[in-house]
């Protein structure tokens, strides 16, 4: 019975270890910065005037 709980307890860890090992692979994968910072035309802000109520 001391030998089951044992094996259960290994698997247990392993798979902790597995997805903390995961976790910390995607944590550093993130997404690749823009090169270029310039505004472009597909990029460029649009301000909207503020209509009053009722219009």
């Amino acid at each position: 019975m001391l030998r089951h709980i044992s094996e259960r307890h290994a698997r247990g860890f392993g798979a902790a270890v597995v997805a903390v090992v995961a976790l910390l692979l995607a944590a550093n994968a993130g997404p690749a910065r823009a090169a270029d910072l310039r505004p472009t035309a597909d990029r460029v802000a649009v301000t909207v005037p503020h209509l009053p109520q009722g219009a």
